[in-house]
């Protein structure tokens, strides 16, 4: 079975629905820049919660609905308000993350080896019949890994040679909210804006210094690489001609 694709920026703009009503908006995504996983979704729910950076984990969020343009929110109005506030201008540290699993008791998706700690998909994370999670020790002051998608739209995308233009989107699996290309915008570089997507697995970095991700591949390569149309959905076929061209493993066979 194929898994669902999607732009990042589709989604950004769904609203946000809660068991008990709406609650505002998609506004932004953070994702882990070693892992290459969006961990929330910011809420714009200024309307609702004024003066609150709201975080909705993907533990809670059901499949996207393109007719209504909706995310669906397995949580209440009254969970989300009483849940650990947060500082609009605040950075996510991992304490904050450790108060916010331990409030919805949630299992943390950094205890394991796999995508969501010792699961696949983010709503395994969730702790059958309310149960709370045991309590924790002193809470670290860990370094977070977690950047805003809209910070980094624009980036330039630094091959081992040359400038390669800029980064446009992601492009997100729907099940387990990992970014599985970058969709880079080749016009500053390339005459036509040919639109091209790069598997992740050749990032280096992400360079927050020089605004820029570093990819471990040569300009004159991804010349070559296969175009990107942004409005045609992403199909098995394009995507084994993408990693045919990179010359990496599939990642459905893995």
């Amino acid at each position: 079975m194929e898994a669902a694709l999607r732009r990042a920026k589709e989604i950004l703009g769904y609203n946000l629905g809660a068991e008990d009503g709406r609650i505002g908006e998609c506004y932004d995504f953070l994702f882990d820049d070693t892992s290459w996983v969006i961990r929330y979704v910011v809420a714009d729910t200024r309307k609702w919660l004024p003066g609150r950076k709201v975080l909705i984990s993907p533990i809670a969020i059901g499949a996207a609905d393109r007719s209504t343009h909706t995310l669906q929110v397995g949580l209440t109005k009254d969970q989300i308000r009483d849940s650990p506030p947060l500082d609009s201008n605040a950075p996510v540290s991992r304490r904050y993350e450790i108060l916010f699993n331990r409030y919805y008791a949630w299992s943390h998706y950094w205890d394991g080896d796999m995508t969501w700690g010792v699961h696949p998909y983010p709503r395994l994370l969730q702790q059958p019949n309310g149960e709370l999670m045991d309590e924790v020790g002193e809470l670290p002051e860990e370094k977070s890994h977690l950047k805003s998608v809209e910070e980094v739209s624009g980036y330039r995308i630094l091959a081992t040679d040359t400038d390669l233009g800029h980064l446009e989107d992601f492009i997100v699996e729907e099940e387990t909210w990992i970014i599985r290309y970058l969709v880079v915008d080749t016009g500053n570089w390339l005459p036509g804006s040919k639109r091209v997507i790069l598997p992740t697995a050749w990032v280096e970095r992400v360079d927050w210094a020089r605004s820029a991700i570093i990819v471990k591949i040569a300009g004159s390569r991804l010349e070559e690489s296969p175009e990107y149309d942004p409005d045609r959905p992403i199909s098995r076929e394009y995507e084994k001609k993408v990693f045919d061209f990179y010359g990496l493993p599939y990642y459905w066979q893995g």
